[in-house]
Order: structure tokens, then sequence, then C-alpha cells
């Protein structure tokens, strides 16, 4: 089946199609990870965006769906330089081709995806449009400009949880609210497991209700787009700041950052994959993390005599970490909940929120 892949810039690439027919536009990324593809195109982070993996071959070990990170594939298309149609896997269910398919999603194989790679490197990120069935390269680059500005666009609107929800914990465990930006069901596994009582929420959920659910502690989720969308959001913080511990993970984190004064601003191509070092400011160690977002907070607004910067990414000196000085308020940029390997920030992060609780359950 044939295939192209339009860029904004004018180029465009053509290959062999896979998954559904149809059109797919959106921010084109790369994800350095080599494993987890899964996890990865079920991550609700990733809507609005068409990703592509620098590892060659992806599908080896086939879908299973046990380590989805939602019901259904969120990222609007796929590209690699291999597809895998007969995965090896004693717990695999269908293939890699089969699954896009299911899922009516487009994805395109057979292209120079580390030339792409370094393209967007030198670039950066790139509106694209993936057409499947036709090989129309002007048509798929009309299409690409056409894209709106993912900035633009309200996706946590389109990935959060439409009514709340519960995860009943350990009957003396803490009770903890989670705000639904597009949470990973990792996070909220992480939580459970350690006895929590978990209320999830809708992100456009106010302070005043989150509070009639009595929760010992808050925490934000995970998420797409811009943080600067997420107008609740940095108003439940600020709202609750000294009232509730709160933390945050990734576009979480972002949110608490810009509801404490700080800035954050669009990355070239951001942090995609299972790999990114962090440095852990206070105990000098480095943590390998997991890692996707396109945004970052700005550490010249960080206001220093209010906020700590706890972790700091040893490649290009990211803020990683933040807490803040007086108030109970942490966050972090990475992903603790994805294990690429060690089990470190996992523990590291998820102990602490549920000792935020006051209320550890062993």
């Amino acid at each position: 089946m044939k295939a192209v892949l339009g860029l904004e810039d004018g180029t465009f690439f053509k290959g062999r199609g896979i998954g559904a027919e149809g059109t797919a536009g959106g921010e084109l990324v790369f994800t350095t990870q080599y494993t987890g593809y899964e996890e990865a195109l079920t991550d609700p982070s990733y809507r609005g965006q068409i990703l592509m993996f620098t590892y060659p071959l992806i599908g080896n070990y086939g879908v299973r769906g046990e380590t989805f990170q939602s019901d259904h594939m969120q990222a609007e298309g796929l590209v690699v330089r291999e597809a895998c149609d007969h995965p090896s896997h004693h717990n695999s269910q269908r293939s890699i081709y089969e699954f896009l398919e299911d899922e009516g999603k487009s994805g395109i194989m057979g292209i120079d995806t580390r030339m792409l790679t370094i393209k967007m490197r030198e670039h950066g990120a790139m509106k694209a449009a993936l057409l499947v069935g036709d090989d129309n390269g002007e048509e798929a680059v009309r299409l690409a400009r056409k894209q709106p500005d993912i900035g633009s666009l309200d996706l946590i609107g389109k990935v959060t949880c439409k009514h709340p929800y519960q995860l009943k914990g350990h009957e003396n465990g803490g009770n903890i609210v989670v705000m639904d930006f597009g949470v990973k069901r990792n996070i909220l596994k992480s939580l459970n497991g350690r006895g929590l009582n978990v209320t999830v929420v809708p992100a456009a959920t106010p302070a005043g209700e989150i509070m009639d659910y009595e929760p010992d502690a808050l925490l934000l989720s995970n998420g797409p787009g811009d943080p600067q969308q997420a107008v609740n959001g940095i108003s439940v913080v600020k709202e609750l700041a000294g009232e509730l511990p709160v933390s945050g993970i990734c576009l979480g984190h972002q949110i608490i950052s810009l509801a404490l004064g700080a800035e954050t601003y669009k990355m070239k191509f951001g942090h995609r994959g299972a790999n990114q070092p962090v440095k852990d400011m206070k105990k000098g160690i480095v943590h390998i993390t997991s890692q996707n977002h396109g945004y970052a907070v700005h550490p010249d607004s960080i206001d220093e005599k209010e906020i700590i910067i706890t972790q700091l990414n040893a490649n290009d000196r990211t803020v990683e970490g933040i807490e803040h000085r007086s108030l109970d308020i942490s966050s972090v940029q990475f992903h603790p909940e994805a294990n690429p390997g060690p089990l470190d920030t996992e523990k590291m992060f998820f102990d602490m929120v549920a000792g935020k609780t006051g209320k550890i359950i062993t």
C-alpha cells in the first residue's frame, strides 16, 4: 500500500503504508526508545503528534495490550524504518500492523528515519501530514502546512476523563486526587500500589470540588500540548497552594511552575526517549529517566528565593524538578512511573508522594 509523509518545509517522503488508509496530521516528533512502543503509542501525551521511532525495527515483540497507558492509540500516526509483521513473543496477541488497523490509525514504513531525525534536530519539530493509500507528495505538503500550531490546540480536553472515578486502596491509606490532563495508567498503578485511595478528576474540576473529596494530597498528571492551555490547573494550584501538598509529573510540573510565577517555552525538538540523564542536585547522583515533552520551564524565570531547582538534565541543563522552599509543593519533568530500566525514580518519587498523605502503607 503506497504512502507519503509531507512536511511543512516542502519536503516529502514516499514509503509503504501500514494500518488504516486515510490521512493523519499533526506535529512530527521523534523518540529514541527501542522498546515500549505499546506504551508510547497509547500515551495521551502524544495526542496531536505523529510519532517517529529512531530505532529501525519496531513491533518485533508484538502487541499484547497489558502495558497500554490508555484505552486506545493516542498518537495521530506512526513513522518507522521497518515494522515487523511476524512478531516473536509468547505473550503477543497481534502485530503492530493489526494494532494500527484495529485502531483506525495510519502509519508509514520504508523511509530514512535516520536522515529525518537529523533534519528535525537541525530544524526542530515540524507540522506534518501522512497519507496512506496515496503517494501525492505535493498534497501531503499542502495538508502539512494547513495543520494548526500544536500550542493553539486544546488537546487536554480531548484526553481528560469525562467524569471522576476512584481506585480503592488500603482502608487506612491516604486519599489523593489526581487531576487528569492525560494521565498514564502506570501513574495510577504506582499510587494505588502504595495503598493510596485515588480519585481521578477531569482537568476542568475547580478547587472547591477537589476539596470536597477531602484529599490528603493533590497530583497533577502528564498530558499533551502547551501547559499554558491548562488554565484551570494553574488556577487550582494557586488556590490550593498551602492548603494541600501538591505534586506534578511532566505537564503537571510545568503547570505547577506556571502557577508559582515561572515561565515555560517550546523546545526545538523536545525530550522523547527512555535514556535521558537527570542529575539530582541534592544527592549528587544521576538518574536515567524516561521523558516525553516538547515544553520546558525557563530556568531564569524561577524565583530562587521561593523555589529550589532539585533536578537538572545532564545533557542540556533544562529544569527537571522543583521544590518550594516553604510550601509542600514539588514536581518532576520526567516520568518516574515509566521504569526505563532502573526503578530508582519510581520509588523515589512515589514514596515521596505517598509520604505527603501522612498515611504510608507498607
